[in-house]
């Protein structure tokens, strides 16, 4: 025979956990929806605003035309740049460690320099000697998804010379 009191108390349980489940959705649903804080920085804002928004940068790389191009490090694969113009301005912000963003190195015209300031500081970075080849690494979220690395061959005068990516089995879940 089962309670009375027992069947009531199971009911008072059910109610509230009724209750609760569209508040614990809609707080999902704001968590999710959350813009991540370098989108909230607007092109226009100055130095000083970006620098209260993100904090300091990681790395600071000067421009020949006068900007500047500050890097942060953020969870994850992820890396924003902050493009700021000669007038302490920013023109951008935005994820670099991204597909679209390394299809824009160009195979025997980049630098090791040219790509440490677009990406940043490599993950990691290997020399092959019978290659006679440096690789940096990076690792990222293709499509923000499936994670994989990035890698960049340099040649012994440093100017890239192959690119691959590969998933990246280290974080493979």
């Amino acid at each position: 025979m089962i309670s009375t009191f027992s069947n009531r108390r199971g009911l008072a349980l059910r109610i509230r956990q009724a209750r609760l489940l569209p508040a614990l959705a809609a707080s999902a649903l704001a968590v999710a929806c959350a813009s991540p804080a370098w989108q909230s920085v607007p092109p226009g804002a100055s130095e000083a605003e970006l620098q209260a928004t993100l904090g300091a940068p990681r790395e600071v790389y000067r421009l020949a035309d006068g900007s500047r191009r500050w890097l942060y490090s953020a969870p994850g694969e992820a890396r924003w740049a902050a493009q700021i113009d000669p007038d302490g301005r920013v023109v951008s912000v935005r994820q670099v460690l991204t597909a679209e963003e390394f299809g824009m190195a160009r195979i025997g015209e980049w630098t090791m320099q040219d790509v440490q300031v677009h990406f940043g500081k490599p993950a990691e970075s290997t020399y092959f000697p019978l290659m006679r080849r440096k690789v940096w690494s990076y690792r990222f979220a293709a499509d923000g998804v499936q994670y994989s690395t990035m890698h960049f061959y340099f040649n012994p005068e440093g100017l890239l010379v192959l690119t691959q990516v590969f998933p990246d089995f280290l974080n493979d879940s």
